[in-house]
Formats: C-alpha cells, structure tokens, sequence
C-alpha cells in the first residue's frame, strides 16, 4: 500500500482579507481597506508570532482617541513586540470614510465585532485610549466573551459622569482643526495635552508628524456619541482583569478620574504615567512593556 502524502493548507493571515493594502516598516503594520455593510474603513494589522500558523496569544483590538488616526498611536504599536495588533479608523476619523448618520457607542462596538469576524479573530485583548476607552468599555459591556483583557489609557467612564479638567481646555479640543492645522496644533498643545507637549518641541513633532486630519461630520458624531454616554450603570458588569493608565499631568482627563474608575471596577488596577494625555505616544517604549506584562 503506498502512503499517504501529506498536504499543507495554507492558512490565509488576516492581513490577506484587506483590500489596497500597503506595509508601513516603522509601525509593521498592513493597512488596508474593509468593508462592513456599506461602511469602508480603513485597518492596520501588525503581525504578532505564530506556530503553525497560529497565534501564540490573543490578539490586541485598539480603539483609538477623538477624531485620530491610527498612525497616531503606530509609536506604541511598533513598541508591542510579538502582540498581533488590529486597529481601525473610526467612521468619519482618519481615511474612513463618515457614516451617513449619528450613531451610538453600541452601534460602534457591533461595528467593532464585525471587523474581528470578517478578519477571522475570535477573543481578543482590547486597549482603548481616550475617547476610545468609551468605546472599549461598551464592547465590553456588550461582547463579554470575546474580551480576555481590557487596558483602559487616558480615560474615563463618559460624558456625562467626567470629572473635567478646565473648561477652556475642553473649548480647544471640541475644535479638530488641531488634527489639519500645524501651526494650531502647537499653538494649544501644551494647554490640551500637558505632559511632554509643554516644553519638548519634539514631542509636538511627533504629533504633527503622525495626525492626519478626518472628517469634521465625523468629528461631531464622535462627540455626540460620546456626551450621551456613560459606563457608570454598567460598570460592575466588566468582570475582566483591567488595567487602568493615567498621565499625572493630564489638562485633558486630570488623574482623579481614573482614581475614581479604580475604585469602582471588581477587578482593575491603576499605573500613573509622569506625562500628559498623550503618554502611550510620547512614552512608548515605557508605557508598552508595562502593556504586554499585563497581557501576558
């Protein structure tokens, strides 16, 4: 009797579902394009290690902030080492393009849900930063078995349960003209983001260098999806380990809200960055090794 051969499937990495996609070396990520429904967005999908072809642990889901786009946050990305990492412009930030309509933080984690589907992910971690801590709070809430970790960076429970900084600091960062004019943007950076970006020049560089500008329509659903939110009913219901960061010197989001957040979740601690709101930027070779500790 002969033997059987044995034949290899190749096993199609989610970076092949994209369309349009593009390798960008300093961050190691693919970015493509996806589309859900009649949405387009716009993905970045940095490889982490796997056996066989599969993943040697989980991968990370990235919610990113207010009207930012994902080479934003590509500093920290390309400091994560072997964590398979996906991220996508929100609808209206960024290259995706804005939806037709508002829509609610529930409507963005489903949207969020489908993107793992189509790209073949199952349980993720999930970090979300800023505004999209929000975001990562209501997947969360709303997907609990596809969350095994959540890192919540520079943010708070919503809106409406906010403890703010001062208001004329919040007047500057309802405004994205920040994200297309350089000049603005090193005008209000040290009011708005504290940290670094009160007297490094280079840490404003690194923003002006990355941000690229969305859709004003986008903006304002972003904020509108936000100012009716708040994870504060719901909070005892995130059961997953969390880790909470915060800058020490955040205009933005002060530090007590995360204190606060601390207090309430079952099961969450706090690490206090020495920067401002935009640490997992400025600080990423720092702040990332405390990420993967934690995902590990």
């Amino acid at each position: 009797m002969g033997t059987a051969k044995k034949t290899s499937v190749a096993v199609a990495a989610p970076q092949d579902r994209l369309k349009d996609v593009q390798f960008d070396p300093k961050s190691g990520m693919y970015i493509g394009t996806l589309t859900i429904g009649e949405q387009l967005l716009r993905v970045g999908i940095r490889p982490g290690a796997r056996v066989g072809g599969a993943l040697t642990g989980k991968p990370l889901l990235m919610f990113n902030g207010i009207g930012a786009n994902l080479e934003l946050v590509s500093p920290f990305i390309a400091e994560l080492g072997d964590t398979e990492t996906v991220i996508f412009d929100v609808p209206g930030a960024g290259k995706s393009p804005a939806p037709k309509s508002p829509y609610r933080l529930f409507t963005m984690a489903r949207l969020a849900a489908n993107v793992l589907d189509e790209l073949g992910y199952d349980q993720v971690d999930v970090l979300g930063v800023s505004w999209g801590g929000g975001l990562a709070q209501q997947f969360a809430i709303q997907f609990p078995a596809r969350v095994r970790r959540l890192v919540l960076a520079a943010t708070t429970m919503g809106g409406q349960t906010m403890l703010p900084g001062k208001p004329s600091v919040l007047w500057k960062m309802i405004n994205p003209k920040r994200y297309r004019d350089k000049g603005y943007m090193k005008s209000i950076a040290p009011d708005i983001y504290g940290g670094s970006l009160r007297a490094d020049p280079d840490a404003i560089k690194l923003f002006t260098d990355h941000a690229r500008g969305g859709d004003s329509k986008g903006y304002r659903y972003q904020l509108l999806a936000m100012a009716a939110w708040s994870s504060l009913p719901f909070l005892w219901r995130i059961h997953h380990p969390t880790l909470l960061m915060a800058g020490s010197d955040d205009p933005l989001v002060p530090l007590v809200n995360a204190r606060l957040q601390a207090s309430l979740m079952r099961n969450a601690r706090l690490h206090i960055v020495d920067d401002g709101h935009l640490f997992l930027m400025n600080k990423a070779t720092e702040v990332a090794p405390v990420v993967r500790e934690f995902l590990r």
